[in-house]
């Protein structure tokens, strides 16, 4: 998918929701038990109930692996039955991988070449060389982590190089942009951490950001906005848990699209403000 075609679909759904399918087999509703394939017909049901709101479904890799087989299958299963019957949806491998060469392109085949994904989360600590086996897939993004909303990002990522004073999140974005650009390459950017997007989008006016961190997390979606949308948006917002989990009863679902319509509504006015409807 392009960038020019995932505005389109932002413009068109009033929406730049990405829904986090973090499906924890122990936290999913009991009564899908009753019956086989609890994990999948759960992501169906999820997935059926908020593609109209959302652009995006960002499945965590680590729900599924920690489920060996079965859950890799779940995962292969969920990626063709969003790209069969919602083929606009944006789906992003959250992998968080990052290795040398040759291990990279084995991961970059893994989810392009036999999962179809449109984008792996990479880690930049091992460089240019870890990251660019991603890039070689025509029509396929690396979404890299810069700035994450997780506590420990103060460990390392807001360290000061002693000569330039820059952080090393800002090396990381302006680096990085030697290897791809703003049609194959986001960067993750947590919510939590919003009153740092003017800072980034100094560095990087043009490229998209997955931020993570909303609903569950604290982040604020107009803080979010106001400080890093771009002429196209720019953003991809994801919420996981106050959406798949906003009931654990018979009426899931129904529940879930409640949370994403909310979502949805607030990103539309957004939108509006922006003179981006």
């Amino acid at each position: 998918m392009t960038r020019e075609q995932l505005f389109e679909n932002i413009k068109r759904k009033k929406s730049f929701l990405c829904v986090g399918l973090d499906t924890d087999i122990q936290k999913i509703p009991e009564f899908l038990f009753d019956e086989e394939d609890a994990m999948f017909r759960f992501n169906k049901a999820i997935i059926d109930a908020t593609a109209d709101l959302c652009v995006a479904y960002k499945p965590n890799i680590a729900f599924y692996e920690s489920m060996g087989l079965e859950g890799w299958d779940v995962l292969e299963r969920t990626v063709e039955y969003i790209r069969t019957n919602y083929p606009d949806q944006f789906i992003i491998a959250d992998a968080k991988r990052g290795d040398i060469g040759n291990t990279s392109a084995m991961y970059a085949r893994a989810f392009f070449g036999n999962m179809d994904f449109d984008s792996v989360t990479v880690a930049p600590y091992m460089g240019e060389d870890s990251v660019s086996p991603f890039l070689t897939y025509e029509g396929k993004w690396v979404t890299l982590l810069a700035l994450t909303s997780n506590k420990g990002a103060f460990d390392f990522q807001f360290m000061e190089d002693k000569e330039s004073g820059k952080r090393l999140f800002e090396k990381v974005l302006e680096t990085s942009q030697k290897w791809g650009n703003a049609d194959n390459m986001m960067y993750v950017v947590g919510a939590t951490k919003a009153d740092m997007l003017k800072d980034i989008r100094a560095i990087i006016p043009d490229h998209f950001l997955l931020v993570p961190g909303i609903g569950a997390q604290g982040g604020s979606l107009q803080e979010v906005a106001n400080n890093g949308m771009n002429s196209q948006c720019g953003l991809l917002v994801n919420s996981s848990r106050a959406i798949i989990y906003a009931s654990d009863g018979e009426d899931f679902a129904e529940k879930a699209r409640e949370a994403a319509k909310k979502v949805q509504q607030e990103m539309e006015n957004l939108l509006a403000d922006s003179g981006l409807n």
